[in-house]
């Protein structure tokens, strides 16, 4: 898995490009929250679900349609909250819960990641998995091995998430004529 932090820094990086400029520190911070959510799937194992349960680590929890319940969900109480970009608000919900299992798929390790769970209990990883694989706990992060998945995630995540915000802010930015899309209270 990636670690929780890049999980985070990600959803950050697709705010921009999503909702636009300027937004709200409550908005980034919900995205953050939904894009680390998959990974208290850990929790199973301490009810004996196995690693390849449906319900199990990178299982259900990570599967785009439990993303797209979320987006759904989300759009579901910003239009009775009658916020004004409750569509791009629910799409950067289901882009930054998606996310945690493409980033996950994207590892150098675990079993692969359940996205179209329950449909299929079939797990997926990408062809190309440049991302380092953390180990589970905090232990491991100041050791060699720490270091080695900080800089790749700092190459494979925060980098491209940083890459993806000042395209947001650019697109945004050029296209002055479309409501500011991120006014949100």
């Amino acid at each position: 898995m990636s670690t929780l932090p890049s999980h985070a820094v990600m959803s950050m990086g697709l705010a921009p490009l999503v909702l636009g400029r300027g937004v709200k520190g409550w908005i980034l911070a919900l995205g953050a929250g939904v894009a680390m959510l998959p990974d208290l799937d850990v929790i199973a194992f301490r009810f004996g679900i196995p690693y390849g349960h449906p319900l199990g680590h990178r299982g259900f929890s990570h599967s785009l349609l439990l993303a797209a319940l979320a987006g759904l969900i989300t759009y579901g109480l910003a239009r009775w909250r009658r916020f004004h970009a409750s569509e791009r608000l629910s799409l950067f919900i289901f882009l930054a819960m998606a996310s945690h299992g493409v980033l996950d798929a994207m590892t150098s390790g675990g079993r692969g990641v359940g996205f179209f769970i329950p449909f299929s209990d079939a797990r997926y990883f990408f062809p190309w998995r440049p991302i380092r694989v953390s180990p589970f706990g905090m232990t491991w992060l100041f050791s060699a091995r720490g270091l080695a998945v900080m800089l790749s995630e700092l190459q494979w995540v925060w980098l491209p998430a940083l890459g993806f915000a000042l395209m947001g802010w650019m697109l945004h930015r050029s296209f002055r004529h479309d409501p500011e899309p991120a006014r949100l209270p």
